[in-house]
């Protein structure tokens, strides 16, 4: 991967990024992501965002490579530390867990007041993230599931707005398995879940050799009812 080819599950990120919008990318390791975009004229400018100093370096060394500093800032910071309220119109995190993501926009929450689009690559739980959105009156607009080496990744990605519009009514079975993805149902979604399925239903086989406690019994009839969900949409 080079600021000239991304990855499959990058690039599909990028392709969200409103053209020539002034982008943050937070978490941006080598820098890859924001250099391409605004390499590639997709956005006017980008701020890297890294908390940890390794990766900070390896960003402002891969910036200088590609002859990008008056383009893209890298900086040194927490989460969404990195930005000023208004500074971007367009913020991607990608390739963390959702519940992690979620945190970060928590914590951030003065900085979106001018509310930027925001492009969310979780590797697992994007419900942590669905639930965050609706919480705070976030609008989720789009989503995609793609499969890159053995690995299964969803995208979303989101507006200040109505946090139900896109959401049918199902909210618990939506927020699990995403509203868009639900109703396109496509080879990567039928493979993730039928996995999590299998591996649910594993889980629960083996808590059926376990001494029974209040706590295993409510674990049990969560797992069922995740299990029940998922298989209703598969069976459709």
């Amino acid at each position: 991967m080079n600021i000239q080819q991304l990855s499959k599950r990058l690039e599909t990120v990028v392709s969200y990024i409103p053209k020539q919008a002034k982008i943050a990318d937070i978490g941006s390791d080598h820098a890859y992501l924001p250099c391409y975009a605004v390499n590639k004229g997709i956005a006017s400018s980008a701020i890297a965002g890294e908390v940890v100093k390794g990766p900070y370096l390896s960003a402002k060394k891969q910036v200088e490579a590609a002859g990008l500093t008056q383009e893209v800032e890298v900086r040194l910071g927490n989460g969404l530390e990195v930005i000023q309220p208004g500074e971007v119109d367009c913020i991607t995190i990608a390739g963390m867990g959702g519940t992690l993501i979620a945190s970060i926009l928590e914590a951030g929450k003065d900085k979106l007041t001018n509310g930027p689009r925001l492009i969310l690559q979780p590797n697992v739980s994007a419900k942590s993230i669905r639930t965050w959105l609706i919480d705070n009156e976030w609008d989720l607009i789009g989503e995609e599931i793609l499969e890159e080496d053995d690995k299964l990744y969803e995208i979303l990605i989101a507006e200040k707005g109505d946090p139900k519009a896109h959401y049918s009514g199902e909210l618990e079975k939506e927020q699990l398995l995403g509203p868009f993805l639900m109703r396109e149902r496509n080879e990567a979604f039928l493979k993730k879940w039928n996995q999590e399925s299998k591996q649910w239903k594993n889980i629960l086989n083996n808590m059926e050799k376990a001494e029974k406690t209040e706590a295993l019994e409510e674990r049990k009839t969560e797992l069922l009812h995740k299990i029940n969900m998922v298989e209703e949409v598969l069976t459709q």
